[in-house]
């Protein structure tokens, strides 16, 4: 049987059980909450954008909610310009984003995100 067997093992030994202290924690800054870091939820894409002017300006804040909750990942005005224009995929928004990046100057045809905001 099963048990029998079992009990012809030899015994078993744990290993001993070592606990390496913690390093020492920092104290915080005056003024500064000490805590766990906090990690934000993963934030939603904005939906591509088709060109249709009713939903351009809720397109449009989509995007800037993106980038502005990115943190640094969007360190340039050109990136964001980039990006932006990746989403626009289908009918006059694709047609648009083909126009600009075709454009001998590309992206950098607006001198910064204001410029491409009065275009859009």
């Amino acid at each position: 049987s099963l048990q029998a067997l079992l009990e012809h093992l030899p015994p078993r030994t744990a290993p001993p059980l070592v606990v390496e202290p913690s390093p020492a924690v920092p104290a915080a800054a005056p003024g500064v909450l000490a805590g766990p870091q906090v990690q934000l939820p993963c934030l939603a894409l904005p939906d591509m954008y088709d060109g249709d002017r009713t939903s351009g300006e809720r397109f449009l804040q989509s995007c800037l909610t993106y980038i502005h909750l990115s943190g640094d990942a969007f360190d340039s005005d050109m990136l964001k310009i980039a990006w932006v224009l990746f989403y626009m995929k289908a009918g006059r928004a694709s047609t648009y984003a083909l126009h600009v990046l075709q454009h001998p100057r590309g992206v950098g045809s607006f001198t910064d995100w204001a410029a491409i905001e009065k275009d859009f």
